[in-house]
């Protein structure tokens, strides 16, 4: 809008050097028209794509081209001026400093182009051009990483935070009723010697995942790991057959071990519900931007109502060891099932 106003006040200013006025204020019109159909274009993601930046920079370059038609081969002025920055600049922060850096080039060799000669200011204007597009694409790109790297940093403060809440609370609560159990259980004998054992077990793993915490925290988890050989390894675990891509799926470390661990609840929800030898199929496609994950088994399939009426006994199995888990990743996680058996689709980006 500035750089519009700046352009109409010095067409008005230069009214003299137009050999065909009618003409010229044609050719502000459009810029202004333009103007507005681009700030409203502009406004949303979804109509950022390609063909609006083509259509940009192409009403860019037309407006230069018709000055000399306007004004006359002898013009020491463009129609546009410096209004042509704006299809510049979008070109830096869409493309970042490549796209600024062609968008220069094609402006500057248009406004060249249309000249009879060239003074030490018009060499300015198109070097301003050439230079300030990618400077401006490369600082866009920088700003983003930045953006990207807070957000990454908060996340992972609160989820310390909340680790270190949790601790305190399992350390307080649950770790010692576990103990408690144990102990009443040898006691008692029986069957309650083998309930005591269970929680022996428990007790010791949610101890040892407490003295991780501080590991996770830290970030260790985030050198690239196999997707693939991590999926594989739970065949020796459950009865499942794992298909994955031949060549190795890299994922950042906890992705990969929030991934394994959603499928891995699928796999104990299969042998809890279908049965301990049921049979079990694991997935794994590999894409640019995203992975997918099936795990499928033949069972009965799960009833019409189960999942809603799990979640609000506070059994939170699937909404938070499967969906959750995924969701926390930026991803998706669906379900099919049926008489058919069950199949889980999890989406993940990468």
């Amino acid at each position: 809008m500035l750089v519009l106003v700046n352009a109409i006040g010095l067409n008005i200013y230069r009214a003299d050097n137009f050999q065909h006025p009618r003409a010229g204020a044609v050719v502000v019109a459009v810029m202004a028209a333009w103007t507005v159909f681009a700030v409203w274009a502009y406004s949303d993601h979804r109509r950022r794509v390609p063909a609006l930046l083509l259509a940009d920079l192409a009403v860019a370059l037309a407006t230069i081209l018709a000055s000399p038609l306007v004004k006359g081969e002898e013009l020491r002025a463009t129609i546009p001026g410096f209004w042509v920055m704006g299809a510049l600049l979008a070109w830096a922060i869409h493309w970042r400093w490549l796209g600024g850096l062609v968008a220069g080039l094609l402006l500057a060799a248009a406004d060249l182009g249309v000249r009879q000669q060239v003074d030490q200011g018009n060499y300015g204007n198109v070097f301003l051009l050439v230079i300030g597009g990618p400077v401006v694409g490369f600082m866009c790109g920088v700003l983003q990483q930045l953006a990207s790297d807070r957000e990454v940093a908060e996340r992972a403060a609160a989820a310390a935070a909340e680790r270190d809440r949790l601790a305190r609370a399992v350390h307080d609560g649950v770790l010692q009723v576990l103990a408690l159990m144990q102990r009443r259980g040898r006691e008692l004998g029986g069957e309650a010697e083998e309930l005591g054992r269970l929680a022996g077990e428990q007790e010791s793993a949610l101890r040892s995942l407490i003295r991780q915490q501080d590991t996770l925290a830290g970030g260790g988890t985030e050198a690239t790991q196999d997707l693939a050989g991590a999926l594989a390894a739970l065949e020796r675990e459950h009865p499942v057959r794992v298909s994955t891509p031949a060549e190795p799926v890299l994922l950042a470390g906890a992705r990969t071990t929030e991934v394994v661990a959603a499928v891995r609840e699928c796999l104990s929800n299969v042998a809890r519900h279908v049965g301990p030898d049921a049979p079990a199929w694991v997935l794994l496609e590999a894409f640019d931007d995203r992975v997918e994950v099936s795990v499928r088994d033949e069972g009965g399939g799960i009833p019409a109502g189960r999942l809603d009426e799990a979640a609000s006994a506070g059994r939170l199995g699937v909404a938070q060891s499967i969906r959750g888990r995924i969701v926390d990743l930026g991803g998706t996680a669906s379900v099919s099932t049926g008489s058919f058996g069950t199949e889980w689709e999890l989406v993940v980006p990468r």
